[in-house]
């Protein structure tokens, strides 16, 4: 079980970085603009709730262990997290990847299990806090429930682009949206430039079979396909990004309407295509 404080934390040693990462408020279009202004009151009110709480886990750290109660909410500034699912015969699931910027385990504050796994994929800096104190903070200020909210809206935006993917996506097109997705996070993170095309993806093949639902096999069969056509090229841990158009190409299909919109995904031509309406039929 996960508390307040871990055995065996390193605290960090200075102040996370405030401009490490961008509220998931600011990063999509889809949000009612009427409520911007709560959403980014919201995220200076977890910044004041989760100040001095800042801590660096190791890869591999169990954040929350599944089906054993939980009672902390965390909000991730650098490196990777999976929540993943195990089944009795050892078969599992990565469900969602989080990346800077986003809160998790935000269940918590609602539900007493958490019935998944959340682990560190890479190294990572967390800032955390009991849910007890969160729901005080919440109860409130109307500004942080919105913020909370809208993080278990953005999750909820996520995975239904992921069940789409898995029930009728290809496996190439499941790892094109994959690798689409992750940059274009990246980069509203702060955590890439915006014309970056390579960044390193701190997951094993099996663990990216894992949450694209195909063995580690057929994952190495679409990387080397997508590596002769030149289109993404993957050495250890590193993707480096060919044609981000012919990726997106491949993706397409899968991408919902907030991120088509968006050049951090698809690109500055794609997106100004799409936002002057040329994405039409028959354009």
């Amino acid at each position: 079980m996960i508390g307040a404080v871990l055995p065996g934390a390193v605290l960090s040693r200075r102040t996370p970085d405030r401009t490490a990462a961008m509220p998931d408020s600011a990063r999509y279009m889809l949000h009612r603009p009427e409520i911007l202004g709560a959403l980014q009151r919201g995220e200076a009110a977890l910044d004041r709730v989760m100040a001095g709480s800042g801590r660096i886990y190791p890869a591999g750290r169990l954040l929350v262990e599944a089906g054993s109660p939980n009672d902390t909410v965390f909000r991730l500034r650098k490196g990777w997290v999976g929540r993943l699912r195990t089944l009795e015969d050892g078969r599992s699931q990565f469900i969602l990847i989080f990346l800077p910027g986003d809160l998790f385990a935000v269940k918590s504050l609602f539900a007493t299990h958490s019935p998944d796994a959340v682990q560190a994929l890479s190294e990572i800096l967390v800032e955390q806090v009991d849910h007890r104190t969160l729901r005080e903070a919440y109860e409130r200020d109307p500004d942080l429930a919105t913020r909370c909210m809208w993080q278990v809206i953005e999750e909820e935006r996520r995975l239904h682009n992921w069940v789409v993917g898995l029930g009728r996506g290809s496996a190439d097109e499941r790892l094109a949206m994959l690798l689409v997705d992750f940059r274009g996070r990246l980069i509203l993170s702060g955590t890439l430039a915006p014309e970056a095309m390579a960044f390193d993806l701190p997951m094993t093949q099996e663990q990216i079979g894992d949450h694209l639902g195909i063995s580690n096999v057929h994952v190495n069969r679409v990387l080397r396909s997508f590596r002769e056509s030149g289109v993404v090229a993957m050495r250890g841990r590193r993707v480096t990004i060919g044609d981000l158009d012919g990726l997106v190409r491949i993706a397409g299909p899968l991408l919902d309407v907030s991120e088509r919109g968006r050049p951090e995904f698809v690109g500055l031509r794609e997106a100004g295509c799409k936002r002057m309406g040329h994405d039409d039929a028959g354009a």
